[in-house]
């Protein structure tokens, strides 16, 4: 199987301008194609993952990516899939995003010996002279076609500022600068950017008369129709320091049985031979599936031997009830009263509950243990020496654990 049509199989591809020649492109190697990267924090997430793993198909396959960070678009700030204005960030906060980036990036795509290209979209757009965008980008742009992008029509009731109405022509023209600097013919990037990668391909065509592609990739969204990536405690991050590899783990194995076997084909490298061989599993089946799941991803990002240890923590943690890598809070000696702390105080301590409200609800409804006690008081105390040396594990839910020590 050739690597268009796996990523059809897949179900990767959401829409594209020219399907024929596309898939003439990158099934013989002949695809220099870019996807667009916004340095709006210091570390890419799981929104990010389908994307990097795309590139990561498509060099295998012989094609050359361009990871194309946005250091001159995040000064603007995409409005696509926003509600409300973008904050704007200083330039040496975006640097050192974009700095971030680059190292997350080389675990999936191999930049060596001119085989990838990472570049800046700063590096054309900071210097730009007002006038001259004004005369030979703005003429190519027709206002009425723009107001009719999606992008723009969810911004409208709430106000859509003269800033972001130019995120379009600021992407549009990294695409053309990306043709004429390195000869790239595609641009692929989430579904929610299709308006934005039409625009690139037609100031391309009125400038230079040469033509371009654009290929949209499903969003990742679970089976109620939301964007999967995000906890109560906000984004999964592939920076080990924001969330590590057992809570990342954790994440893929907690998936709901209706989206696992669609995210071990659309996110992991098995053989489709082998995932379609998964599509009759049910019951305890699934288990072993998110089993799968989780592992391929965690070694992905973090590598096999933290998916190994995420893997044997996650199942003696659901055994045996302890794991030495699960996610850890250390108190403080001043969070002790009388040489004691109350439980409701642990849960908010530990990040398990965000108020004593939600603790004091979460111990009446039986929902929380320690070491694998049930505690149903919520006047529960528990002595400091029993945080000394390991701690102790501290449970909310079946699924959500910390080891809580001193």
């Amino acid at each position: 199987m050739q690597i268009y049509d796996e990523l059809v199989a897949r179900g990767l591809i959401a829409q594209t301008t020219d399907e024929d020649e596309i898939r003439d492109l990158v099934n013989n190697g002949k695809a220099v194609f870019y996807i667009g990267f916004d340095p709006t924090a210091d570390s890419l997430h799981v929104g990010h993952f389908m994307a990097l793993c795309l590139m990561k198909r498509l060099q295998m396959a012989g094609n050359k990516p361009i990871a194309l960070i946005g250091g001159g678009t995040a000064m603007i700030g995409d409005p696509s899939g926003r509600t409300d204005m973008r904050q704007m960030m200083t330039k040496e906060t975006i640097q050192h995003n974009v700095d971030c980036f680059k190292k997350q990036m080389s675990k999936f795509i191999d930049f060596s010996e001119d085989k990838a290209l990472l570049v800046n979209n700063a590096d054309w757009l900071l210097d730009l002279n007002y006038v001259d965008v004004l005369r030979d980008v703005g003429a190519c742009f027709s206002v009425n076609n723009m107001l009719r992008a999606e992008c723009y029509k969810q911004r409208m009731e709430k106000g859509l500022s003269f800033l972001e109405f130019n995120y379009m022509i600021m992407q549009s023209y990294d695409f053309y600068a990306l043709y004429q600097k390195y000869g790239c013919n595609m641009q692929f990037g989430g579904d929610d950017q299709w308006s934005n990668m039409l625009g690139g391909t037609e100031l391309i065509r009125r400038k230079l008369g040469k033509d371009a592609y654009a290929m949209t990739i499903t969003l990742l969204l679970n089976s109620e129709g939301k964007k999967m990536g995000k906890t109560q405690k906000g984004a999964v991050w592939l920076d080990p320091n924001k969330t590590s590899p057992f809570e990342f783990y954790q994440y893929w194995r907690n998936v709901a049985d209706a989206d696992v076997l669609k995210c071990i084909r659309m996110l992991t490298f098995l053989p489709l031979e082998e995932i379609d061989k998964m599509d009759s599993w049910e019951g305890s089946q699934l288990n072993q599936a998110k089993e799968i799941l989780a592992y391929e991803l965690t070694k992905l990002v973090h590598g096999e031997e933290e998916a190994a240890k995420a893997q044997e923590s996650a199942r003696a943690l659901f055994s045996k009830g302890v794991a030495a890598d699960m996610p850890s809070v250390t108190l403080a000696a001043d969070d002790f009263k009388d040489g004691a702390i109350d439980i409701v105080s642990v849960l908010v301590k530990s990040g398990l509950v965000t108020s004593r409200n939600e603790g004091r609800r979460a111990v009446e409804q039986g929902g929380v243990a320690v070491d694998g006690e049930k505690i149903t008081d919520v006047q529960t105390t528990i002595p400091e020496e029993k945080f000394d040396g390991e701690g102790v594990v501290v449970r909310r839910g079946k699924k959500n654990f910390r080891k809580v020590s001193k």
